[in-house]
C-alpha cells in the first residue's frame, strides 16, 4: 500500500482553511499534518475537509498560538500528544495507522512545531532561543523518537532549523540568523541521528543542490529574490528509508491569495 503524506505550517487554520482545501483537491494526499494552527481544538474547521473525504482529524491546539492538527482519509489506531520543556504548548501530535488503515504492519507519524527561537541566537539573552536549543535537546532524549526493531515511523513537521549549507539562500550570511546557526543545525542533526531517522528530502535533492521550503513575508517579491530557506522536514525510519519513492514540494502555493509563508512538502512511501 502506498501511503501519501503532507506537512505544511499553515499560519492559521481558520484563516487560510480554503487554502488548505485548495491544496487537497489538487493534490490528494492520504495525510496532510499542519503546523501553527493557531486554533483551539473546538474551533477547528473541520467541515471544509470532512466534505473532501478528510473524516479523521487529530489535534493539539491552543488559541491565537502554535498548534498541530494531522487531517486524514484513513482512520487511526492511537492518537497521542508528548509535551517539552515542562510546557503545554501543543507543538507535537502522533497516531498510529494499523490494520483498519489498510496497513499489513503498524506505522507512526510523528507531526512537529519546533519553537522558532525569536531573532537573537543567545540563550542568556533571549529566552525564546534557549527553549528552542533545550526542546531540540529534549527530541534527541525522547526514547518515542528513536524508532527500534524495523519499527515503521514517520516524522513530519516545521523544524524551524535550516541544517544543510544548501537548505538556506545563503550559508555565509545565514551563519548568524536564527535557523541556520551552527549551534541549532548540530543539535537538529544529533536529534535526526539518535533516533537513526533519514532525511526523505534530500534523497530526491542532493545535498549540494539548493532547497526551500519557506519564503519571508517581507520579501517585496520573494520568486525573484528567492532567498529561502529549508524549515519543514520529513524523517522516516530506516525501515521506511528505501520505500520513499516520491517527494514534491509545491512551491507555487506560496504565490497563492493570502499564502502562508511556508509551503507543502509531499512524499510518497510504500508501506
Amino acid at each position: 500500500m502506498r501511503l501519501v503524506v503532507s506537512t505544511w505550517n499553515i499560519n492559521s487554520v481558520r484563516l487560510r482553511a480554503s487554502l488548505v482545501a485548495k491544496f487537497l483537491k489538487s493534490q490528494r494526499p492520504d495525510v496532510l499534518c499542519l503546523q501553527e494552527t493557531k486554533c483551539p481544538d473546538d474551533k477547528f474547521p473541520f467541515k471544509p475537509f470532512e466534505k473532501l473525504g478528510y473524516e479523521h482529524v487529530a489535534l493539539n491546539g491552543q488559541k491565537g498560538y502554535h498548534g498541530v492538527a494531522i487531517i486524514s482519509r484513513l482512520p487511526f489506531d492511537a492518537v497521542e500528544t508528548k509535551s517539552f520543556c515542562g510546557k503545554s504548548d501543543c507543538r507535537h501530535v502522533a497516531v498510529t495507522f494499523g490494520e483498519t488503515a489498510g496497513l499489513a504492519e503498524p506505522a507512526k507519524l510523528h507531526n512537529f512545531y519546533v519553537p522558532a527561537g525569536g531573532d537573537e541566537p543567545d540563550p542568556d539573552t533571549n529566552p525564546k532561543f534557549a527553549h528552542k536549543l533545550a526542546f531540540l535537546d529534549e527530541m534527541r532524549e525522547a526514547a518515542e523518537l528513536r524508532p527500534a526493531n524495523g519499527a515503521r515511523a514517520i516524522l513530519v513537521g516545521d523544524l524551524n532549523v535550516a541544517p544543510l549549507e544548501h537548505d538556506v539562500w545563503s550559508h555565509k550570511q545565514m551563519l548568524k540568523v536564527v535557523s541556520h546557526t551552527p549551534v541549532e543545525c548540530e543539535k537538529l542533526v544529533a536529534a535526526r541521528d539518535a533516533g537513526g531517522w533519514f532525511d526523505a528530502m534530500r534523497k530526491f535533492v542532493p545535498e549540494t543542490e539548493k532547497l526551500f521550503t519557506w519564503w519571508s513575508y517581507r520579501a517585496m517579491d520573494w520568486e525573484a529574490s528567492n532567498r529561502g530557506r529549508r524549515l519543514d522536514h520529513v524523517w522516516v525510519s530506516p525501515a521506511l528509508a528505501d520505500r520513499v519513492n516520491r517527494m514534491t514540494v509545491t512551491r507555487e502555493a506560496r504565490s497563492w491569495t493570502r499564502p502562508s509563508d511556508h509551503v507543502p512538502v509531499t512524499v510518497a512511501i510504500e508501506t
